[in-house]
């Protein structure tokens, strides 16, 4: 799951032991080398998802990490784009990494929380990859209000959602597992670390989106395939604001 250049198990468990933010501080370096990176195949289909959609103007990155969103937004929006973390680090490494092409849309990086989000109605088009487990099922209807409050009308709020694994597959039984480990954690060690693979639930997140003022729609990504009920592996969640 790791290369040589990803964290020893020691500076993994440094991490996990820390809270959220300063534990993306010290993986920051390593992070690319880390399976918890978007892989390149996800941000591709989604880059092409997104151009049915757009063009867009202005995009946001929502947790954007260390910048690996770029290759979905680059692509689609035509002026800008800003990435948002609260892990210092973490953007250092966006930074570092940023191309420098002039003829491609302005890129900055912005430190601060995804819960309080320091724009106005500055963006047509907002994204996020991988970045929900961090935050707890109550926390999404603050979390969706404020994506809402910085998109320009008719916005998009776009992300993809893998189908959830089922309890014949081993994957199913891994990410409980890490979920009852992350509560143990949690419930005997401060500060909490919160991570958790199976609290996002497509359900629930869409009935959040609509409750925040989104109008949701589903797109199969069929570069992943299908399921063995026919049902797509990869499917990209729009929800465009409405007026």
């Amino acid at each position: 799951m790791f290369s040589s250049e990803g964290p020893t198990p020691r500076e993994l468990a440094a991490q996990a032991l820390s809270s959220v933010e300063r534990g993306y501080d010290l993986l920051a370096p390593k992070f690319d080398h880390t399976p918890f990176r978007t892989p390149d195949a996800v941000l591709d289909a989604v880059a092409a998802a997104l151009g049915r959609l757009g063009p867009f103007d202005a995009g946001l990155d929502l947790c954007c990490g260390t910048g690996a969103g770029l290759r979905a937004l680059a692509p689609v929006c035509r002026e800008r784009i800003t990435g948002v973390d609260f892990s210092a680090g973490m953007l250092d490494v966006a930074r570092e990494r940023t191309p420098r092409d002039a003829d491609g849309p302005r890129v900055s990086w912005v430190r601060a929380d995804a819960r309080a989000l320091p724009f106005g109605p500055a963006f047509d088009l907002v994204v996020s990859f991988g970045a929900f487990g961090h935050f707890l099922p109550r926390e999404l209807p603050g979390l969706f209000a404020g994506v809402r409050s910085v998109l320009r009308p008719g916005g998009t709020f776009a992300f993809p959602v893998v189908a959830p694994p089922g309890p014949t597959s081993p994957a199913y039984w891994m990410l409980l597992g890490f979920d009852a480990v992350m509560r143990v954690r949690n419930a005997l060690w401060r500060p909490p670390f919160v991570m958790y693979y199976r609290a996002f639930r497509l359900g629930d997140v869409l009935r959040e989106l609509r409750a925040a003022g989104f109008r949701t729609e589903l797109y199969d990504l069929p570069e992943f395939g299908r399921r063995r009920d026919g049902s797509p592996r990869v499917r990209l969640v729009a929800a465009h604001g409405l007026p």
